[in-house]
C-alpha cells in the first residue's frame, strides 16, 4: 500500500510512488472541440499547469475554464520574454532554456508528491505546443500520456471550408520566423501549404506568397472558431491587424479543377488540329521548365512549383513522363523532333488563357526548349503572350558533380548532333575550344543514326590534347542505369556512346587522382600556369 500525507496547501500527495504527467491538448479555441478524453483527464487531475505570457492571461486556460475546479492546483508558468529583447547573459534563447528549467522543475516537485498534473495546451501538444518543452525534460522520468487535440490548421480549413490536401497533394506546414527566400521557395514546391505563427512576420510571408506566385491562393484566418474569429484573402489583409494566433492557408488546387485528361489529335490548338486555339481575354502564359537531367531529385523549388500550377503540360513524352499525373491538368505529349510544333501549341493555349509548363530536359537554354518556345513567342500573333524560363540543373553539370569537378575552370559546351548544323562548323569549334585548351562538355555525342562523330572527335581533339587526357562518360545520371566511367582520350571508344551518355573532356591541366577509398576523382584546378 502507498502512504499518504498532508501538503502544506491541504491536499493529500502519495509519498511513494510518483504522480503521472498528462500533456492534454485543448483544440484550437471552441471549448466545445476538446476531445472526451481531455475532459476527463483535466477532471481527475491534481494539478492544471498552463503557460501564459507576462500579462498573465492564458488562452489554454479560458478553452479549458469550466472543467477547472475550486480544488485544482494551478501552476501558471509565465513566460520571461515572448518578442522582445532581454537582458540575459545567454540571451533569448538562455532566457527561454532557464524558464523551461524551471518550470519542469516546479511540475516534477508535484509528480514527486504523487500528484497527478496536466499541462494543458491549445491546439495540439506537440505540434508547435508549449507543452513539447516540459515533455522534453520530463517524460523519460515520469508515466506520461499525451492528449491530442484539434489542430489550428484543421480548424482554419473547416472555417474557410476548403479541402487542405486531396489525393498525391503534398501539404507543407511552414513557421512564418523562416526567413523570406526560405519561405517563398517552399511555398514555390509544394502543392499546398499552411504558415502559421504571424503576427509581425505577416509582412515577410505575404512577401514570400507574392514572389512564389501563390498569393491570389491564399487564405487568412485569425482565431479560428474563438470569438473574433476573421476569414479572408489574404491578398486583402492588413499588416497592422494580424495578431500571432492566426495562419493562412494556401488550400488544395485538386477541388477546383476539372478531371485530368490527356489532349487528343483534332483538339483545336493541339497537334493535328485544322482548326487553330481561339483567343482569350483570361491572361494565360507559357513557363519553359527545366527539369534537370532525371527525377524529381533534379528538380528546383521554382520549377516544382510551376509544374504543379500549370494547366496544361507540353513535352516530349520522356520528359512529361517524369511530371507527376495532377487531375485537372492537360497533357499534350509528342516526338523530341518537332520542337517548333510544341512551341506553336503551348503559345496558342495561351492565347486561349491557359497557365502552360513547356517541359524540357536539362536545362530549358541549353540545346533544348527555351530556344524553340522563344523563336517562335518572337513572332505574330504571339509577341504579347508572357513567357519564363526557368533554369534546370544541366546534364554536364550533373555529370560533373558524379565525377568531381572536371568543369572547375573555363570550359566549352558543344553538341556534336550534326542535325540543326552541318559537321563542318562542329569541327571548327571543337579545334578552337581544344586549340584554347578549354576543358569540353560533349553533348549528343552518338544516337544510332549517329555512329561517327565521337571517333572523329577524337581524332580531332587529339591534335591538341595529350593521349592520357581524361574523358569522362556520364551515362543516364540521375536515373536508374547511372554509370560514370573515365578513360584516357586515346581509348575513348565510339562504340561505348549512345545518345544518353555526356562527354567531359578535361583540358591540359586536368587532373585523374585514384582516393585511399579507391574512387577516381577527376578535377580541373581554378589557377592556370603562367607562360
Amino acid at each position: 500500500m502507498s502512504e499518504q500525507q498532508a501538503t502544506g496547501d491541504g491536499s493529500v500527495a502519495n509519498t511513494a510512488d510518483p504522480g503521472r504527467l498528462y500533456g492534454v491538448g485543448l483544440g484550437p479555441g471552441d471549448p466545445s472541440l476538446m476531445t472526451v478524453r481531455a475532459v476527463q483527464v483535466i477532471d481527475r487531475a491534481d494539478v492544471i499547469a498552463y503557460h501564459s505570457a507576462r500579462h498573465g492571461r492564458s488562452i489554454a486556460r479560458s478553452i479549458a475554464a469550466e472543467h477547472l475546479r475550486a480544488d485544482h492546483i494551478e501552476e501558471a508558468l509565465v513566460y520571461p520574454v515572448t518578442t522582445e529583447s532581454t537582458d540575459h547573459p545567454g540571451g533569448y534563447r538562455g532566457a527561454l532554456d532557464e524558464f523551461y528549467e524551471s518550470a519542469a522543475a516546479r511540475l516534477a516537485a508535484h509528480l514527486d508528491a504523487g500528484r497527478t498534473v496536466a499541462v494543458i495546451s491549445e491546439g495540439d501538444p506537440l505540434f508547435y505546443g508549449s507543452y513539447q518543452h516540459m515533455h522534453k525534460r520530463l517524460a523519460h522520468r515520469y508515466p506520461t500520456e499525451v492528449i491530442p487535440g484539434v489542430t489550428s490548421i484543421s480548424a482554419a480549413a473547416a472555417r474557410l471550408g476548403k479541402p487542405l490536401a486531396e489525393a498525391d497533394e503534398v501539404l507543407t506546414i511552414l513557421p512564418g520566423t523562416l526567413p523570406e527566400e526560405e519561405l517563398t521557395a517552399r511555398l514555390a514546391s509544394t502543392d499546398t501549404a499552411v504558415v502559421m505563427k504571424l503576427g509581425r512576420t505577416f509582412p515577410t510571408v505575404r512577401r514570400a506568397m507574392e514572389r512564389s506566385g501563390r498569393l491570389p491562393e491564399a487564405h487568412y484566418v485569425e482565431r479560428a472558431t474563438m470569438s473574433g474569429e476573421r476569414t479572408q484573402k489574404l491578398a486583402d489583409i492588413d499588416a497592422e491587424t494580424v495578431p500571432y494566433f492566426s495562419v493562412t492557408v494556401v488550400p488544395s488546387r485538386i477541388a477546383d479543377l476539372p478531371p485530368a485528361t490527356t489532349a487528343t489529335p483534332g483538339t483545336p490548338g493541339t497537334p493535328g488540329s485544322d482548326e487553330p486555339a481561339a483567343p482569350s481575354d483570361e491572361s494565360g502564359e507559357v513557363v519553359v521548365v527545366g527539369t534537370g537531367p532525371a527525377g524529381p531529385l533534379w528538380l528546383t523549388p521554382e520549377s516544382r512549383g510551376a509544374l504543379a500550377a500549370a494547366e496544361d503540360l507540353v513535352g516530349y513524352t520522356t520528359y512529361l513522363d517524369r511530371v507527376p499525373l495532377r487531375p485537372g491538368q492537360r497533357r499534350h505529349a509528342s516526338d523530341n523532333k518537332v520542337e517548333s510544333e510544341r512551341a506553336e501549341l503551348a503559345l496558342d493555349l495561351a492565347r486561349r488563357g491557359r497557365r502552360v509548363a513547356v517541359v524540357s530536359g536539362g536545362d530549358p537554354g541549353i540545346f533544348a526548349m527555351a530556344t524553340a518556345v522563344l523563336e517562335v513567342a518572337s513572332q505574330d500573333p504571339y509577341r504579347a503572350i508572357p513567357v519564363r524560363v526557368l533554369p534546370g540543373v544541366t546534364a554536364a553539370n550533373a555529370a560533373a558533380a558524379r565525377a568531381g569537378a572536371p568543369l572547375g575552370h573555363d570550359y566549352a559546351v558543344i553538341s556534336l548532333s550534326d542535325r540543326l548544323k552541318p559537321w563542318e562548323v562542329i569541327a571548327e569549334r571543337l579545334h578552337a575550344a581544344a586549340s584554347a585548351d578549354l576543358a569540353l562538355a560533349l553533348y549528343n555525342p552518338g544516337s544510332r543514326s549517329r555512329t561517327w562523330q565521337v571517333g572523329k572527335t577524337r581524332e580531332l581533339l587529339l591534335e591538341h590534347r595529350a593521349p592520357d587526357t581524361p574523358v569522362i562518360l556520364a551515362r543516364d545520371i540521375g536515373g536508374p542505369e547511372e554509370s560514370v566511367r573515365t578513360v584516357h582520350l586515346a581509348d575513348l571508344d565510339p562504340l561505348q556512346v549512345d545518345m544518353r551518355t555526356l562527354l567531359i573532356v578535361g583540358s591540359s591541366q586536368t587532373q585523374a587522382v585514384r582516393r585511399d577509398d579507391g574512387t577516381e576523382i577527376v578535377w580541373t584546378p581554378r589557377r592556370y600556369p603562367e607562360k
